[in-house]
């Protein structure tokens, strides 16, 4: 039976405290487009993608009119690119990029993710020449998401993986940089990658997937700070009671999104999404959620730990509302996406250091984060290292999205617009990686991933 203070309460939730449905994904297989025939291929996947998902965005706009719930992004994931194209040189996977890019607009959505590549022991040639092929391909599409998997807790860190993508996020700052390098808000780098997660850039449809899935990503970090602020003072046994009612009420309103999409497009449901994913309208912040705990400024002393009680709180709720949770579930810390990390970052509360620290204990890793245009590659593989050893020791799925913004530095901003708000310029450890990096060869895997 439904309850009138409970339909109050989600109205309230959606008019007054951001609560939305961040993304709903349609993920699909192209492993049966595989063809020798390259323009066949490339046909192929068009037609695929295009006949698949021709519903998605009407579909999604129905349910904003019915439910009342607004949607704010429409996506398609698909099977890594380089799993596909196989033995395509770096000229031919830019030109598959652009096939995915022409797919994305002939359907409305907004990003459609999955060109990458799994390198987390040794590459292929085709992935090889995928990665290659990512700064020319960011650079001339405005939809295409890429992401590539250097670690895994079984596999290790492949090291000379993170020497390249340190590269190759610079190559892609620099044919970028007339519009603010922001080619690399489309790059990221893995550890643990997920095959369900329906957030950009990193959503991609794994091999162990069906041919196509509907997962959504839910979100409502205003909700979570609304409640936390009306709970007032309290101790904090109390308080992750809180978050979890809260988290499980977020996570219904995404079920009954996830399952009506899945009905109506006649595609099965994948997963949801928990995660708490910020914007930078103001009340929107996972960053504020910690303050209403009593953290003057996120990023001072206790921070790390008010992220990970909030993180565990989340879960817990989640995973009572829902039978199928997968993908990243948790809190997202990106920097240039929500109001108070960006108003931490300005006034120096926040460091690239306590981020790092954070990111042991949430979801993704260092994410939207705007570093000066100079930053050496070996710099950037370094710290790219540094948050993958953190996803491959803890065994959880870690991340690095930077952007180096050509012709900026420390004290200036940059601004992306949209949902990829603006950031302050972070400083950076000057100190050399250079020789570190240069070592390549595989950090082997940790004792504790013998499992078996």
């Amino acid at each position: 039976m439904l309850n009138t203070n409970d339909i109050l309460e989600t109205i309230n939730m959606i008019r007054q405290e951001n609560l939305d449905i961040r993304t709903i994904t349609m993920g699909i297989s192209l492993l049966d487009c595989i063809s020798d025939d390259k323009s066949r291929l490339e046909a192929k996947i068009y037609d695929k993608i295009t006949k698949s998902a021709r519903d998605l965005v009407k579909t999604a706009l129905d349910l904003e009119q019915t439910y009342g719930i607004p949607i704010i992004n429409k996506r398609v994931s698909v099977t890594p690119i380089s799993l596909v194209g196989a033995d395509f040189g770096p000229e031919e996977y830019v030109r598959l990029a652009g096939v995915l890019e022409k797919a994305a607009n002939e359907l409305g959505i907004n990003f459609i993710g999955g060109f990458g590549a799994l390198v987390q022991k040794g590459m292929t040639r085709g992935a090889k020449n995928l990665i290659e092929a990512i700064p020319e391909a960011l650079s001339t599409t405005t939809k295409v998401c890429s992401s590539v998997n250097v670690a895994s807790t079984k596999a290790g860190i492949n090291m000379d993986a993170v020497k390249r993508m340190g590269e190759i996020m610079r190559e892609t700052a620099i044919l970028t940089k007339d519009n603010d390098s922001i080619g690399c808000a489309k790059l990221v780098v893995f550890a643990n990658i997920p095959e369900d997660n329906p957030f950009m850039a990193g959503a991609m449809h794994g091999m162990g997937e069906s041919d196509t899935v509907i997962n959504v990503g839910v979100s409502g970090p205003g909700v979570v700070a609304s409640a936390i602020k009306r709970e007032g003072f309290c101790d904090f046994s109390r308080l992750a009671d809180t978050i979890k009612k809260t988290a499980f009420k977020i996570t219904r309103v995404g079920q009954l999104i996830a399952y009506e999409a899945s009905k109506r497009l006649n595609t099965p449901y994948g997963i949801i999404d928990l995660s708490l994913a910020p914007t930078p309208a103001v009340g929107d912040s996972v960053a504020h959620i910690l303050e209403n705990m009593g953290l003057e400024k996120c990023g001072t002393h206790g921070t790390t730990a008010a992220l990970a009680m909030l993180n565990d709180a989340v879960k817990k709720g989640g995973v009572m509302a829902s039978s199928h949770v997968g993908g990243l579930s948790g809190a997202f810390i990106p920097v240039s996406e929500d109001a108070g990390m960006i108003s931490a970052a300005e006034c120096g509360a926040l460091t690239i250091e306590k981020l790092e620290a954070m990111t042991a204990v949430c979801s993704v890793g260092l994410d939207m984060i705007a570093v000066p245009g100079d930053t050496p590659a070996s710099t950037l593989s370094g710290i790219i290292a540094d948050e993958i050893a953190i996803g491959v020791i803890n065994n959880k799925t870690t991340a690095v999205r930077l952007i180096p913004v050509i012709g900026k530095d420390v004290g200036e901003s940059v601004e992306f617009g949209g949902l990829l708000g603006h950031a302050p310029i972070m400083p950076l450890n000057k100190y050399s990686s250079e020789e570190f990096i240069s070592r390549g060869g595989r950090i082997p895997a940790p004792i504790h991933s013998l499992r078996n």
